[in-house]
């Protein structure tokens, strides 16, 4: 399978690239890559700053059609992707967990997608997605929607549950993703106690 990171994200609400924030001592980005190549052949990045991740050694692909967002960052992903399957992550997850991710794969057989929901809550940037997905994405993209879940009503569905996920990571750790200084603050403070 392959692993996909999505670095495109202009990091407004941080006001700094977060793929390049420190945590523990080492970059998230770091973190991650060194995370997939453990655990998946193929890794690609998806970003529209290639210049910025050339000490990666990683493959490096710009949008296919820039604008779009994270929907746009998983489409491209499927499309370059070398397998039908590929696991998505965004780039400010600091403390993804190999567990959990080997968990998520090993339902990837069941479903088009493989992700994460408790309630109204969706974590579509920590999944499994299968290549059947793209045509979804296109119609979606075409009639200017970019919400992800929202191309998610047709295509086959595994959902993880938090009790189920609670099993593997009991605080849900893995899900943690940093969009803003506060939750980075929050961060620090709890890894301080």
């Amino acid at each position: 399978m392959t692993g996909v990171i999505l670095a495109g994200g202009e990091s407004t609400r941080m006001g700094r690239n977060k793929a390049f924030i420190e945590i523990e001592g080492e970059r998230i980005i770091d973190r991650i890559v060194s995370l997939f190549k453990e655990i998946f052949d193929h890794t690609l990045l998806i970003t529209n700053s290639p210049l910025d991740y050339l000490d990666l050694n990683v493959r490096l692909i710009t949008d296919i059609i820039p604008g779009k967002g994270s929907l746009g960052g998983i489409y491209t992903g499927l499309f370059f992707s070398p397998t039908p399957k590929a696991f998505f992550v965004g780039c400010d997850m600091p403390f993804l967990d190999k567990k959990v991710i080997n968990y998520f794969l090993s339902l990837a057989d069941t479903a088009d997608i493989v992700v994460y929901h408790s309630g109204e809550y969706w974590e579509p940037l920590h999944a499994v997605y299968s290549r059947n997905f793209i045509k979804p994405i296109e119609r979606l993209m075409e009639r200017g929607e970019l919400k992800i879940i929202k191309a998610y009503k047709w295509m086959k569905l595994r959902k993880v549950k938090k009790e189920e996920l609670e099993l593997i990571d009991p605080d849900l750790h893995s899900l943690v993703n940093i969009n803003t200084p506060e939750d980075l603050k929050k961060i620090f403070n709890t890894h301080q106690d």
